[in-house]
């Protein structure tokens, strides 16, 4: 089902943004974050189903729009990293999650201290690398030529868009500094332990059964070791 949170604005002020909840009253909580951009796209159907099976399997989980996302009020272009990760955090305690799943970029926004699962994360400055060379090749089909080199230097200055993304100078700059960084309290998914394509280099949005199967797989398997009693929440 989707529900309304109270997602944190600049300035203290909150705005209603929604939220796919999967809650059967069961002891775990996942805050699902998605990749970035246009790998949210691709993979919003995929993370559907991982939480419908993460349901089947005892967890509860729990997917947040933040601002500038999907069906947001709020201008992509004035958006921040920093207030991402102020966002999730928010939503993480709003929601009661015990744990997290993070795709791609999405790593960048785990609040602290969470546990959980970084599947395939990576880096700010290499999703922009991706998305920068995809405006080059853009341009170059369409006759004119740009570089990577002078399209990120007007990405710092005043914002720049993407792949159809608006991205503000904030914003730009943040992503070029936000490193991944490997938690001890968090297991590292690569796509090898999925097995198949990456379904974020796919052309257009797809599924893969087998690819949720594998991934709530781990999932269930590192919360049964953790806790090997029962999934219900304690009366």
């Amino acid at each position: 089902m989707f529900v309304e949170w109270p997602c944190p604005r600049p300035g203290g002020e909150t705005a209603g943004e929604m939220a796919r909840v999967q809650d059967n009253g069961h002891a775990h909580r996942v805050l699902v974050i998605p990749p970035l951009f246009d790998e949210a796209n691709k993979l919003r159907a995929q993370l559907a189903a991982v939480m419908r099976r993460l349901g089947r399997a005892g967890v509860d989980s729990v997917l947040p729009d933040l601002p500038g996302w999907n069906e947001s009020t709020a201008p992509l272009s004035e958006q921040s990293l920093s207030g991402w990760r102020s966002a999730m955090a928010s939503a993480a305690g709003h929601f009661g999650t015990s744990h997290a799943l993070a795709v791609r970029a999405g790593a960048l926004l785990v609040p602290d201290g969470l546990p959980g699962w970084d599947y395939a994360p990576i880096g700010g400055r290499q999703m922009l690398r991706g998305m920068l060379r995809a405006r080059t090749i853009a341009a170059r089909e369409a006759g004119r030529e740009e570089s990577s080199d002078a399209i990120a230097e007007t990405g710092r200055r005043e914002g720049v868009e993407l792949a159809g993304w608006q991205l503000g100078p904030t914003l730009f700059a943040e992503l070029e500094g936000a490193e991944y960084t490997p938690d001890p309290v968090r297991k590292t998914i690569a796509q090898s332990d999925i097995c198949g394509n990456p379904l974020w280099l796919r052309a257009e949005p797809d599924t893969d059964s087998d690819q949720a199967d594998a991934l709530v797989a781990i999932i269930t398997h590192t919360l049964s070791s953790e806790n090997p009693g029962s999934s219900e929440k304690p009366e």
